[in-house]
């Protein structure tokens, strides 16, 4: 379960953030804070996976609320401001969208704090709980969510990305490339224009030919380097 928090002095961003959020499996939220010392006497003594977090409120502006938390969660900023983007990417924020937002720009920047690596924080004795990244797909005008583990390759077709996990096949209506990126992995590498494949689920390599449990990848010629600095 990811566990969020919403900061942000209009109501109706909280209405369009919330929404948003029940659309996807596995989001919680935890608190509607309207200003940042609000949320910041919450976090004092609560944890949260993710923050929506907006930039101009009263009190106390976003990012300095941000700079004030010793080990802050992921946060995505959403804001009308675009001139301060740029000081963002700066405080390690996770993606920064800009109002109005849609709702597929919005899951791409979920996905991203979903597939990112946390910081975990153990109590003494307590060993770190371990969470599988995973992903929501759309396929058929619903949001799958898969195991990044589970996925064992890519396979292009036209407009559309055939995703081949352990268990199904999941179809989605986008380019490999661009999938590619909302994994933001290193787990996963482009073999061929039309084919990526998970490093882990790769059986065997032999001449042009990839090994995938019973399925075989065709290795193309401008992606030879890539397979070739996989196996040194």
């Amino acid at each position: 379960m990811i566990k969020y928090l919403i900061i942000d002095d209009e109501h109706i961003a909280h209405g369009i953030i919330k929404r948003y959020c029940d659309l996807l499996p596995n989001m919680e939220l935890m608190k509607n804070c309207y200003d940042a010392l609000e949320a910041f006497e919450y976090l004092s003594t609560n944890e949260v996976d993710l923050i929506f977090l907006d930039l101009n409120m009263p009190k106390l502006k976003g990012f300095e609320f941000l700079k004030t938390l010793p080990s802050p969660p992921k946060v995505i900023v959403t804001t009308a401001y675009s001139e301060y983007a740029l000081e963002g990417y700066e405080l390690n924020i996770v993606d920064y969208l800009l109002k109005p937002f849609s709702f597929e720009r919005f899951l791409k920047a979920v996905n991203k704090a979903v597939t990112s690596t946390s910081k975990t924080i153990a109590s003494p004795n307590i060993l770190p709980e371990t969470q599988e990244k995973s992903i929501f797909l759309k396929s058929n005008k619903k949001y799958i969510q898969v195991l990044l583990s589970d996925i064992q390759y890519l396979e292009s077709a036209g407009n559309y990305v055939k995703v081949i996990t352990i268990n199904e096949t999941i179809t989605v209506r986008e380019k490999i490339t661009d999938l590619l990126i909302s994994l933001a992995s290193d787990d996963f590498l482009q073999v061929h224009k039309s084919f990526a494949v998970a490093k882990k689920h790769i059986k065997s390599i032999e001449g042009n030919r990839i090994l995938i449990s019973d399925h075989i990848i065709p290795i193309g010629t401008m992606y030879k380097t890539n397979v070739i600095q996989l196996l040194k």
